[in-house]
This record gives structure tokens, sequence and C-alpha cells, in this order.
């Protein structure tokens, strides 16, 4: 199906749904966490990861006024993370949950890609309040009569225009996306033993180079030709946000963007988020761009920016111990190193990933991840 969007009329989101309110919060502190899938209840909390989902509570332990109905929408106010959630679920602080009569999994499937454009709008210090999503604008497509001319509900239900949105289209257009399961031949049993406990301590700004990014707004970007990716806050899509047409400086030369192959850190929004740039890019605010030799492959960054947000995940936090001040300084985390054949180290006599003049070993951190499931298709 053509998605033609010219002929889509904007809508005020809350006039499109039922209900819309924040939670009741429950401490993750103060929960359990499930020992099996069939004993626990999906906790929600304003995550970009797992569907919002930061791990599965012990049901037992849940009081049932704090358990919502599924087929809603999550909404993390302070980080606009948003989500469809089709079972029953918990949440932590800041939550929103949005229900309409039209929602089921394949339109929210739609409607949540589109909200999750407004994300670069929002962070803590401009959260995404329920007065700001009710008054979001969406484009969407509109029901048209046989002959091709607008359909009006004299109700206005849905617009002071009398658009009605042609969920049935929508629907319609996601069942048509064609996809083909994903195959591999690797298995758990072709993954090598991690061995961490072998591993050195290296800081990030010793193995790769690390810069701002270019501090651009987003908003302000213009779209006429839109070819560069722009790299924003957000944990969804790569942390692209868009594409936008290239940045001319007064003297009419182009800013040139980041090339393909940088890896990208959110230094705000969602903390952490770190991802491997397969095209050139710009990026927003609060965002470092890290740059690494040409013997680092692909393969190995990736497993770099899996680091990155397993160290940011529990250490760094907005408004207290924030990522930005410490990615160029004394952020850091173990990798495994470059032995001899008996075991022992390598050492590189110039020091230069290291005082202790360890070498990371990013031959074998490609071979792991080419090794994990699905990795045989990097």
């Amino acid at each position: 199906m053509n998605l033609d969007i010219n002929d889509w009329k904007e809508f005020t989101f809350g006039r499109l749904i039922c209900s819309i309110a924040k939670t009741k919060a429950l401490n993750k502190d103060d929960l359990q966490i499930a020992t099996n899938e069939k004993s626990g209840i999906r906790y929600i909390t304003r995550t970009g990861e797992n569907n919002g989902c930061e791990f599965l509570a012990e049901l037992s332990s849940v009081d049932s006024c704090f358990i919502q109905e599924g087929n809603a929408i999550t909404i993390g106010d302070t980080t606009a993370t948003c989500f469809y959630q089709s079972e029953e679920f918990i949440t932590g602080d800041h939550m929103v949950v949005i229900r309409a009569d039209w929602l089921d999994e394949i339109l929210a499937l739609y409607v949540v890609t589109i909200l999750n454009k407004e994300q670069y709008k929002y962070s803590y210090g401009r959260a995404f309040l329920i007065d700001r999503i009710k008054n979001t604008l969406i484009k969407l497509p509109i029901i048209l009569n046989d002959d091709g001319t607008i359909y009006n509900d004299t109700s206005k239900k849905y617009s002071d225009d009398g658009y009605v949105p042609d969920w049935q289209w929508m629907e319609n257009y996601i069942k048509s996306l064609h996809h083909k399961p994903l195959t591999t031949k690797n298995t758990h049993n072709t993954t090598p033993d991690l061995k961490a406990d072998s591993w050195k301590y290296f800081l990030l700004k010793d193995i790769c180079s690390i810069t701002m990014g270019n501090k651009m707004d987003y908003s302000a970007m213009s779209m006429d030709d839109p070819i560069v990716n722009f790299v924003g806050r957000s944990a969804d899509n790569n942390g692209v946000a868009g594409k936008v047409d290239f940045v001319i400086y007064d003297n009419g030369n182009i800013v040139k963007p980041y090339k393909a192959g940088c890896v990208t850190v959110a230094l705000g929004g969602s903390l952490g988020s770190s991802y491997l740039q397969v095209e050139d890019f710009y990026t927003s605010q609060n965002v470092s761009v890290l740059e690494f030799e040409e013997v680092v492959s692909d393969s190995a960054k990736l497993f770099i920016t899996t680091c990155i947000m397993n160290e940011s995940k529990y250490k760094f936090f907005p408004f207290g111990r924030e990522l930005n001040t410490h990615i160029r300084t004394d952020f850091g985390f173990t990798l495994p190193i470059q032995r001899k054949a008996n075991g022992e180290p390598i050492i590189d006599s110039t020091y230069k990933y290291s005082p202790q003049g360890y070498i990371p070993d990013w031959q074998w951190m490609e071979k792991y991840m080419k090794s994990l499931p699905y990795g045989d298709r990097l």
C-alpha cells in the first residue's frame, strides 16, 4: 500500500481517546522479582527498552488496586517513551495510561509510532504531561466517500471539521507490511563463555575519540529534501528521530554530518542509549559521538554499545550523577584483552589504551557478537 500523507488531516490526540490518567505508582524496591513468567506481572516504567517493562514482578506481592488492564498505551511523562501494553501490568512513577475504543494491538503499532516521533520535544525539564499529550497534533488518513470526497461526521466526534480517522485503512496498512521471520544458524551452544572475571578496566576516552555532537534542534531543521539522519536522545529506531536537509553555513558550505560507523550515546532522555549509526547523521543536544580506529569492526562496536548501556543503566541518572559530566573523564567498564598463547596479557609499550598497557581484544568481541543467535546476520 502507498503511504501518501498529503491528504491526511490533523487531529488533536485528546479528541481520539476515551481516557487518559496518571497511574498509581509502585516503588520497585517494594516488589519481588518473579521467579517465572506465569507468576509475574509486567512492571512498566519510563525505560525505553523492552516495551517499557523493567522486570516481571511477583504477582502475589502486588495489591490488586495497582493492577492495570491490558489493551492500553503507556507513556513515561518525563521521557515521552510510548508503548502498547496488551496484558495486565503495574507501573512505576510518572506513568500515564491511555485508553480508546478503537485501540487494539495492530492500530497501536500505527499510533504509538506516530506518538514516539514527538519524543525529541520532551525531557525531564519539559515533561510530556497529560495536557501536552492531549493537545498533541497528529496527522492521520481520513474516511472518504465512495466518490472520493471527504466524509463529514456531523457529530464532530474527532474533529471540528468532521474528519474521521480511517482506522480500517491503518489496520490494513500494518497488515500489508512485508516481513519474513528472521532465521539463524547460531545457537546458544555456539557462543563462547564470556569469562568476564578476566577482563580489564578501560576508560571510554582511552579507546575512542569522544565529541559532543552537533547540538542541533530537530524542530528547527528544514525537511524540504531530507537526506541526512538526525539522531536524538530516544531509545527507539536506533536513536534516529527522522531525516533532515543538509545544514548550510552562512558562507554556503555544508555542515558535514558525522560519518556512518560512529557510535552515539544519549546523555539525556533515554540516558545511556548507545547505537552504531549505519548512515551519515547530525545530532541533537546532549548526544555524544564516539569514533573508533579502523581496526575496530562494526560488530565490536556493537559489543561496546552494550557495555555502555549496561554501565549507564544503574550508575547514572538525570539531575544527580549525570552521564554528560563523566563520559569524557572517568566513564569506563571492563573488556576482554589481548593475550599470549600462554594466557598472559599482551602489554602495549605505548600504553595507548590503559595505564597498565592492556589492549582491548577487538577480534574476540567481533567473534562473540557474530556467534550469538542472529549474530550470523550482522
